[in-house]
């Protein structure tokens, strides 16, 4: 079967009098596809006619199967040749990607404009030598929700007064101060 445009060029190069094997060979076509559209008088496509798909009698236990479990085409594919399916794993998959219901994210995406949010926290980093005991090494770390952009600070202690201080040298730090921690 040809397009109207391929229709065109075989009228327009008879025109200028190619014979069919010319025109075949110019438009990598067969010569007997040529000859036929040559004696044609204007562009008539191919009328297929419509079938029924071997799925339509499973469609609906297709779809209460994958409203039920997500279930993979494969499965889906055993389940209704047990119902009698004889049709093959690619049209299955076909409707089973068309049909399934949408995946739901199963976090909620935050976002923020730049200045409005910082995240806050304390980590531990082992323990370091200070004098003759060792004492527990902390970090504090606040991030700027928009830019991801961190500061890190390590101390020996996780006092108010440590927390505070943590806080001024991250402001200084960033130049700016967050409208929300």
């Amino acid at each position: 079967m040809i397009d109207y445009e391929t229709f065109c060029q075989i009228k327009e190069l008879k025109r200028n009098n190619l014979n069919a094997e010319q025109i075949a060979r110019e438009l990598s076509l067969n010569s007997r596809t040529v000859r036929k559209w040559v004696s044609e008088e204007r562009y008539m496509p191919r009328k297929s006619g419509w079938r029924p798909s071997k799925l339509d009698p499973f469609k609906k236990d297709i779809i209460r199967d994958l409203e039920a479990y997500p279930y993979s085409a494969a499965q889906i594919l055993a389940r209704i040749r047990e119902k009698g399916f004889e049709g093959g794993y690619s049209i299955v998959k076909k409707y089973v990607r068309k049909v399934r219901p949408p995946k739901v994210s199963p976090y909620l995406t935050l976002s923020f404009a730049p200045g409005e949010c910082a995240q806050v926290d304390w980590g531990s980093y082992g323990s370091v030598p200070v004098g003759s005991t060792k004492r527990r090494l902390s970090f504090f770390v606040m991030v700027m929700c928009y830019s991801r952009m961190a500061y890190v600070e390590f101390t020996v202690s996780q006092t108010m007064e440590h927390f505070l201080s943590c806080h001024q040298n991250a402001f200084h730090f960033f130049g700016t101060c967050p409208k929300k921690i």
